[in-house]
C-alpha cells in the first residue's frame, strides 16, 4: 500500500528508484540485504518493508520482531557500509496510547503490543547502525494497494444497511498519497532524526467511517460503539495521536483532505 507508491513518486520527481518486494529479496537475510545494497550503491533507502498484522503479531512476535527489527537493522547496516541514507517508516504504536495529548517525537516509547514492541526494535536497531537515518512515525494508513480501514468500510457499506464502529479510540488518518511525498521530503532533505508524518488533525474511527460514507454518498448507517464490544487480541490505543515539535516539521494536509483523495483516486481507477 506504501512502497509502491514511494517508488512511483520518487520516479515522478526524477529519481532512479528500484522497488523491492517479499519474492525478490527476504530482507531477513543480513546476507541477501548486503548483497543487493551494494549492487545497488543508493544515495537513500526508504525502508517501507514491514510485518503489520496487529493481531497476528501476538501470536507469532518472534516472527513480526525478525521482520519489524532484525531485518530493518540489516537494511540500516548494509546502507550505513554503502553511505545511503536510511528512512524507516514506524508507528504509533511504538507509544501506549493511553495519553491526554498528542506523542511528540521525543516522547519516550512505551508500546503494548507485540506489534509496537517489534517496530521500536526496529527504530533502535536503525538507529545504531551507523546510517545517517531518519525514523517517521505513522499512523491509520489508507490508500490503493492494500487492505485498509477506509476501503473495508466502504465495502460494507455497499453489502450493509448498518455498521457498528468503535467511537472511543482517536488517532490521525493518513493517505499514502499524502504520506509517500512526506517521505520522499525527508530523504532528499537527508532530515535525520524523528518525525512524526500523519493527516492533519484527529478523528475517530466513527468519525472516520461517517466521513468516508458520506463522501462516497452511501446510504449506509453508522453506529456507534465501543472497543468492549470487538474484543481483539491486541489491544487497541485509545488515544495514539502524534504531534510534531520539531521546527522542521512537514506538515501533511488534513485527514479529510486524504479520504477525498482516495475516493477520487478510487474512482478513476474503477
Amino acid at each position: 500500500m506504501l512502497g509502491h507508491r514511494v517508488v512511483a513518486e520518487a520516479r515522478a520527481r526524477g529519481h532512479e528508484a528500484t522497488g523491492t518486494d517479499i519474492d525478490d529479496l527476504d530482507l531477513t537475510d543480513a546476507a541477501a540485504v548486503e548483497a543487493r545494497v551494494a549492487e545497488l550503491a543508493p544515495e537513500a533507502i526508504v525502508h517501507c518493508a514491514a510485518y503489520t498484522d496487529v493481531d497476528g503479531a501476538e501470536g507469532d512476535e518472534e516472527l513480526a520482531t525478525a521482520v519489524n527489527g532484525d531485518a530493518a537493522g540489516h537494511v540500516a547496516r548494509a546502507g550505513a557500509r554503502a553511505g545511503a541514507f536510511v528512512l524507516l517508516v514506524s508507528t504509533d504504536y511504538v507509544f501506549a496510547g493511553d495519553a491526554g495529548e498528542p506523542y511528540l517525537e521525543d516522547d519516550e516509547p512505551s508500546p503494548r503490543t507485540a506489534y509496537g514492541r517489534s517496530k521500536l526494535a526496529g527504530e533502535r536497531a536503525v538507529a545504531a547502525a551507523g546510517a545517517e537515518h531518519a525514523i517517521c512515525r505513522t499512523a491509520w494508513l489508507f490508500g490503493a494497494g492494500g487492505k485498509n480501514f477506509v476501503d473495508t468500510m466502504l465495502a460494507l457499506g455497499d453489502e450493509r444497511d448498518e455498521v457498528h464502529v468503535v467511537a472511543d479510540q482517536v488517532g490521525c488518518p493518513t493517505w499514502t498519497g499524502h504520506l509517500a511525498p512526506a517521505l520522499l521530503d525527508v530523504a532528499e532533505r537527508r532530515a535525520g532524526g524523528i518525525h512524526h508524518l500523519t493527516g492533519g488533525g484527529q478523528c475517530t474511527w466513527f468519525e472516520l467511517a461517517l466521513e468516508a460514507m458520506a463522501r462516497a454518498e452511501l446510504e449506509c448507517r453508522v453506529v456507534a460503539t465501543t472497543t468492549e464490544r470487538f474484543p481483539r487480541p491486541a489491544p487497541r490505543p485509545a488515544y495514539s495521536v502524534l504531534g510534531a515539535a520539531r521546527p522542521d516539521a512537514i506538515v501533511l494536509p488534513p485527514w479529510r483532505e486524504g479520504v477525498r483523495g482516495h475516493l477520487a483516486e478510487r474512482r478513476v481507477l474503477t
